[in-house]
């Protein structure tokens, strides 16, 4: 959780930044300006939050009542003043936070289904917290790019993107080499070999950068852009059961005991925040 904790920090700080003017500006997610991202990041983590409830209770719990639903309450709240965006988006967290601390240890390993039919348990389901908000802090274009999201990240990321991609029928052979960190990824045998830097591959996984954009050498049109309508890069998007295989990943580890950015936002507002309590390491 520590790694999610910097994460929204880091998020949350860049768009305080914003001016009123720049909140209504585009994306690398057309049609979604700054405040669609914005309010999609933070709709997210309460999306997160009824699916953990699932599986702590065991009552299904969808993760969003509708598409419809969730496509109104991003438009509802794109045209908020910055204020009230950054607000929103720590407060979303502290809640995502305190979700996962109310998490029993013997439901880690319970299966809740994604809205897109993903199969996943809160032990797999959570570290996908880092994606949405790395991926999505890279879409507000705001001089937060691939290159700046922490290499340990990059790569975890790159992994769960890759291990959906092996689940999808259609998914072409294909190879993958990063030249500064020593990843590689086969999908398939033969096929299409694409090496450059980690973080322009995660650029051209996630669909945020085509292949004329692209420094790295090879690739094909195989990722599809992302629509801000679905805000979920397409590559990303396959289903995936639990099928029990572990990797290595940067996030099992223990949550904040505060929300530093939180209770320094809300104070320049002249309220206090709620301390977050510990509840020691999460459960792998």
């Amino acid at each position: 959780m520590s790694q999610i904790a910097a994460s929204t920090d880091r998020f949350a700080a860049t768009v305080a930044s914003l001016t009123e003017a720049q909140v209504a500006e585009a994306t690398l997610v057309p049609p979604w300006t700054r405040g669609h991202v914005i309010t999609h990041v933070a709709r997210a983590a309460d999306s997160l939050c009824r699916l953990l409830t699932w599986a702590r209770t065991g009552v299904e719990t969808p993760q969003y009542a509708s598409m419809e639903a969730r496509a109104a309450e991003i438009e509802a709240g794109a045209r908020r003043p910055v204020d009230d965006l950054t607000t929103d988006v720590l407060d979303s967290a502290a809640r995502f936070a305190e979700a996962v601390r109310a998490v029993p240890s013997t439901a880690w390993h319970t299966e809740v289904r994604m809205r897109t039919g993903e199969l996943r348990t809160p032990a797999t389901l959570v570290p996908t917290r880092l994606r949405e908000l790395e991926l999505h802090h890279a879409d507000l274009d705001s001089g937060y790019g691939f290159t700046d999201i922490p290499a340990d990240a990059t790569r975890w990321i790159i992994d769960d993107i890759v291990e959906a991609l092996a689940r999808r029928g259609d998914t072409p052979p294909l190879r993958l080499e990063t030249t500064d960190t020593g990843l590689v990824h086969a999908l398939g045998t033969g096929g299409t070999t694409v090496r450059g830097r980690q973080a322009d591959l995660l650029g051209w996984l996630s669909g945020r950068s085509s292949a004329p954009d692209s420094p790295l050498t090879g690739p094909t049109q195989f990722p599809r852009r992302p629509s801000g309508s679905d805000g979920i890069p397409a590559t990303a998007r396959a289903s995936r059961s639990n099928t029990g295989i572990h990797r290595s990943d940067p996030l099992h580890g223990k949550p904040p005991t505060s929300d530093r950015l939180r209770s320094q936002h809300l104070a320049s507002r002249g309220v206090g925040a709620p301390a977050v309590g510990h509840a020691g390491a999460w459960p792998r």
